[in-house]
């Protein structure tokens, strides 16, 4: 019923994009990040290369020392521009090595967590401590790494950026990694603590979220004065192949009421998208984020269990960016060829990104790739 009757609501915009031969990038970015219909889905990757894919492609045929990959193909022009304003710690902590080990460095790095690292090569970190224990803690942090109001958040080019950014053809985006409600309280508390801090000390967190919404709000403020914003960008990471990490009562005790104010401040600056990020399963979540007036979520990664085809059948308003396997993609043109078939239903619904479901893993091999960017730019031309 809900499909149907979104197909009947939009007849008479669908009629109106048959009339139009072509869009301009920004509106054609625009209709499909607020599931209206466009003359085709944009084609241009929001996740690059890792740095190991890239050194791979570079033997495989990119070339030696060529990091532009994204010209070898037809791809649309720039899509997001990602505003430069320091929405995190200012100052920044100072880089420490606390102590040298036989293999591993204990430091203190910029955000002020200390870790045991590795010093033989990359690896996930060991944390050992982080610089907002409990509410007394938070409200010095505070005081000493998130005023709004100093000029060094923003470049000292500013005004030139803006004044470039008035004939962009894309989206202007404020906010990316990692800046989001439980996101960034994760990073500042550890995930760990957070988890006990949810049920112990319920106040504690209130503050936190409650406090870097209202800072960022401050910024989106400064920033929208100077220069029109299309896209609020919230990064949150909160789920694994298992689901959420905290529960949808928890998200709307704690996240939906913030979300509610950025939203709120979004329509009342003709912000159109917002947009969040977040790995794993999201099925048990994305009705909870969109009652938080979240209208855009990504990526959906398909071996954590995200079936985005029936997602976009049980959620046509939502707009979607993703969903498409990185691992199908490394397994050659037989698998690709499979995958795209799986993936065309989406193109029946305006409001879908294609795009692979995270950064482009190193198994992913040049021709493959290639083949992919293909086969992926003639399914979006025949669906026009």
């Amino acid at each position: 019923m809900q499909v149907k009757l979104l197909k009947n609501l939009l007849f008479f915009d669908i009629m109106i994009i048959k009339e139009v031969k072509f869009m301009t990038n920004r509106e054609r970015l625009l209709r499909t990040c607020t599931c209206r219909p466009a003359d085709r889905a944009p084609f241009h990757f929001y996740f690059g290369p890792w740095g190991e894919t890239l050194a791979r492609w570079q033997k495989e045929g990119l070339g030696e020392g060529n990091t532009d990959w994204a010209s070898s193909f037809p791809f649309d022009p720039q899509c997001f521009y990602v505003l430069p304003v320091n929405l995190g710690i200012f100052p920044a902590f100072e880089y420490k090595l606390i102590e040298q080990r036989a293999t591993t460095a204990i430091i203190q790095d910029s955000q002020g967590v200390i870790q045991e690292i590795l010093t033989l090569g990359p690896t996930i970190p060991k944390y050992l401590e982080f610089p907002v224990k409990d509410l007394e803690s938070w409200k010095k942090f505070k005081a000493e790494r998130l005023n709004p109001d100093l000029p060094e958040r923003f470049p000292a080019n500013w005004k030139e950026v803006c004044g470039k950014l008035k004939n962009f053809d894309g989206l202007v985006q404020i906010g990316s990694y990692p800046y989001g409600i439980f996101g960034t309280t994760r990073e500042l508390i550890g995930l760990e603590n957070l988890m006990f801090a949810l049920y112990d000390e319920p106040e504690f967190v209130h503050a936190v979220m409650d406090d870097l919404t209202s800072f960022w709000l401050t910024l989106y403020e400064k920033a929208a004065n100077e220069v029109h914003i299309d896209v609020i960008h919230i990064w949150e990471d909160m789920s694994g192949r298992q689901g959420s990490l905290i529960s949808p009562a928890m998200m709307y005790e704690f996240m939906v009421p913030n979300y509610n104010r950025i939203k709120k401040f979004a329509d009342e600056r003709g912000i159109p998208v917002i947009v969040l990020d977040t790995d794993g399963n999201v099925s048990e979540m994305i009705q909870v984020f969109m009652d938080g007036g979240i209208n855009m979520l990504m990526p959906f990664e398909f071996t954590d269990g995200n079936d985005i085809v029936q997602f976009r059948r049980d959620f046509p308003n939502l707009a979607m960016l993703g969903g498409i396997s990185k691992v199908a993609v490394s397994r050659g043109r037989e698998a690709i060829d499979a995958e795209l078939a799986r993936i065309k239903p989406l193109f029946d619904y305006p409001g879908y990104f294609p795009a692979l479901d995270h950064l482009i893993h190193p198994g992913i091999s040049w021709d493959d790739f290639s083949y992919f960017c293909e086969k992926l730019h003639e399914l979006i031309l025949k669906k026009m």
